[in-house]
């Protein structure tokens, strides 16, 4: 269904240079990668993406409405939650008070394409391990705990709390406070293969949380406070993730920086990734225009976004207790609605004007 114009959309000057700036940074992938949503191609985005990078001063909101239209994706009805670049205690090397390794990319771990053997599954994609003449599933966060990956994967450091550990593979990226005081920067890399569980939905089930606990913060003091219970928790979600070291900014799944307050998850069967996004909800501070450069193993389906909110503490506090209700609109290339048989609304532009 056709969003309305771009040009209504109440974005403010310095929210849309924000979002032109990461939408340029994202436009070589946006353009050579195969829109796993099927609702474009790479060629689709070559005029806004050869504007986006000549925009003039104040021209940011301008650029938009020029070059894009609005889409309801699905129903519309959106959920937005946060995530951010978490600092926690780590070292390089395994010492006292530091014994929670954080593995990089086992050397038996597998991808596999399914769609290079037949064009029923394609776009599909499993990880595993091969055993014997079979391919089989990668060990779960419980295997790897009890210590399944020794002499099978690299330890790129040590953490000083698992549970710190298990939100830095949520988060998907972070900083190592060193205890020397330096900074190692690590991302995500890959992971096992395995389905993502949100550990908070379990405990909210079982009436572990009370009333005001159901945030990042509160989930994390619950799990500090019953070590043996939570441990078994956490390993319901049978997700691990593997990192490696980055030399710079936390990357999103395009293999570009993403930005604080800019930047958002989606999910690439409904969005393009690079795609610029608004999102329209009940929080102040999530509504505005994102540009969906990062996927994430819990955001799946049309109308579910996690934003990023860079790092720190008002990042970490921000993201911890983001849960925002909405409607999205996922902003496309000028002509894509035509060609999509999808009816515009009155005074939406149909074509690019003349410059």
């Amino acid at each position: 269904m056709a969003g309305p114009p771009v040009a209504s959309l109440p974005m403010t000057e310095d929210q849309a240079e924000a979002a032109r700036a990461a939408f340029a940074l994202s436009c070589p992938g946006l353009m050579r990668r195969t829109d796993a949503s099927g609702l474009t191609q790479g060629a689709d985005w070559q005029a806004a993406c050869q504007a986006a990078a000549s925009v003039p001063r104040g021209g940011a909101r301008d650029f938009f409405a020029r070059y894009f239209e609005a889409v309801q994706v699905g129903d519309g009805r959106s959920l937005a939650t946060g995530y951010y670049e978490p600092e926690i205690a780590g070292s390089r090397e395994r010492r006292s008070g530091y014994e929670v390794p954080i593995y990089a990319r086992p050397r038996d771990l597998i991808d596999v394409d399914l769609g290079a053997f037949t064009t029923d599954l394609k776009g599909k994609k499993i990880r595993g391990k091969v055993q014997g003449t079979n391919l089989v599933p990668y060990d779960d966060r419980t295997a790897i705990e009890q210590g399944s990956l020794e002499g099978r994967a690299p330890i790129l450091a040590w953490g000083a709390d698992p549970i710190e550990v298990f939100f830095l593979q949520i988060q998907g990226s972070g900083r190592l406070r060193l205890p020397d005081g330096g900074i190692m920067r690590i991302g995500y890399d890959t992971q096992n293969g395995r389905d993502y569980t949100g550990i908070g939905a379990l405990m909210k089930a079982r009436g572990l949380l009370g009333p005001g606990q159901t945030s990042m913060q509160g989930i994390v003091a619950w799990l500090h406070d019953h070590p043996e219970e939570g441990r078994a928790i956490m390993r319901e979600n049978k997700s691990f993730v593997f990192f490696r070291e980055l030399n710079g900014a936390p990357q999103g799944a395009m293999g570009y920086a993403v930005t604080g307050q800019v930047s958002v998850a989606a999910d690439p069967k409904f969005v393009p990734l690079g795609a610029p996004v608004f999102l329209s909800m009940d929080r102040q501070d999530a509504t505005g225009l994102w540009v969906a450069q990062d996927t994430g193993g819990a955001i799946k389906g049309s109308n579910r976004f996690d934003t990023f909110w860079g790092a720190g503490d008002t990042a970490r506090a921000v993201a911890g207790g983001m849960s925002a209700r909405g409607t999205a609109f996922l902003l496309l290339p000028v002509g894509t609605l035509a060609r999509a048989g999808i009816v515009a609304p009155v005074g939406t532009v149909g074509a690019l004007p003349q410059r």
